[in-house]
C-alpha cells in the first residue's frame, strides 16, 4: 500500500537495537515521514505489520527470535502491498540477496545519510525499488550460483513462457541494469514504450520492483554472471 499521493509514508522501524531506532525515527520524523511503530524482534515486526498495516518497513536483518528474513517473507506474505528496505552493516551481506529474492526492495547500510533514509523511504513508497540495478546486479552475482541460478540455459520459470520476445529481452536488459531511458535507446523505442513493456512483465512474472528482476534474470539464467552485458550499465 503506497501512502496516498502527497500523503506521508507511514514508516514501520525494526531492529534489536534502540539507539538506531531511535535515530531513525528522529531523521524520518524531522522530515515529515511518520513513524507508526517501532519493533525489537523479527517476530515482533511481523505483528505490528499486521496491526499497523505501513507503507514501508525498515527491516534490519540479524534480531532475536525471528530474524529480518523470515520477517519480511511473512510481512509480503501477508501485506503484499507494503515495500521492505533491508538494513544491513555490510554492502555485499550475503543475507541481502535472500531478501531481495523474498520480496524486499531494496537495502540500506546503516550508515546512511540522513537526506538519503528519507529519500528512500519516499521512494520505495511509489512502488520502485531503492537501490540501483547496478548495485543489485553486484549482490546477484557474488551469490546467484549459490542459489540455484541456471547453468545451462534460460530455465522455465513459470512465467517466462508467457512473455513476448520483446518483452523476453527488455527482462534481459533490467537484468543486466539498464534504466528505462538506457533501454530506449537501446532497443530504439521511446521510453513510454519501455514502460509498457516493464509494466507487463512486472504483472506477468507478479514481480514487485526492478530488484526482484534482477534477480529473476540471473536465477533463469537471462542473464550470467560476468556474461555480456553484467556489470556493464551504472543503473539508475
Amino acid at each position: 500500500m503506497t501512502a496516498a499521493e502527497g500523503a506521508s509514508p507511514r514508516v514501520l522501524i525494526a531492529d534489536d537495537q534502540t539507539l538506531i531506532r531511535t535515530g531513525f525515527r528522529l531523521i524520518l520524523t524531522a522530515r515529515g515521514i511518520t513513524v507508526v511503530g517501532e519493533a525489537a524482534d523479527g517476530a515482533e515486526a511481523v505483528a505490528e505489520a499486521r496491526r499497523l498495516r505501513p507503507d514501508v518497513v525498515l527491516m534490519d536483518i540479524r534480531m532475536p527470535t525471528m530474524d529480518g528474513l523470515e520477517a519480511t517473507s511473512r510481512i509480503l506474505e501477508q501485506i503484499p502491498e507494503c515495500r521492505v528496505l533491508i538494513l544491513t552493516t555490510f554492502d555485499l551481506d550475503r543475507y541481502v540477496y535472500t531478501a531481495l529474492s523474498a520480496g524486499a526492495s531494496g537495502f540500506l547500510l546503516k550508515d546512511v545519510t540522513p537526506e538519503h533514509l528519507a529519500a528512500a523511504v519516499r521512494l520505495v513508497d511509489t512502488g520502485d525499488a531503492l537501490l540501483a540495478p547496478s548495485i543489485t546486479r553486484r549482490l546477484v552475482e557474488r551469490f546467484a550460483s549459490g542459489a540455484g541460478a541456471a547453468q545451462d540455459g534460460p530455465s522455465a520459470h513459470a512465467g517466462l513462457a508467457a512473455l513476448t520476445p520483446r518483452e523476453r529481452e527488455v527482462l534481459t536488459l533490467l537484468g543486466r541494469g539498464l534504466s528505462n531511458l538506457e533501454l530506449a535507446a537501446e532497443l530504439t523505442l521511446s521510453e513510454a514504450t519501455v514502460k509498457s513493456h516493464v509494466a507487463r512483465i512486472f504483472a506477468k512474472l507478479a514481480l514487485r520492483d526492478r530488484a526482484q528482476a534482477v534477480v529473476l534474470a540471473y536465477e533463469t539464467g537471462l542473464v550470467r554472471p560476468g556474461g555480456p552485458g553484467a556489470g556493464s550499465s551504472p543503473g539508475r
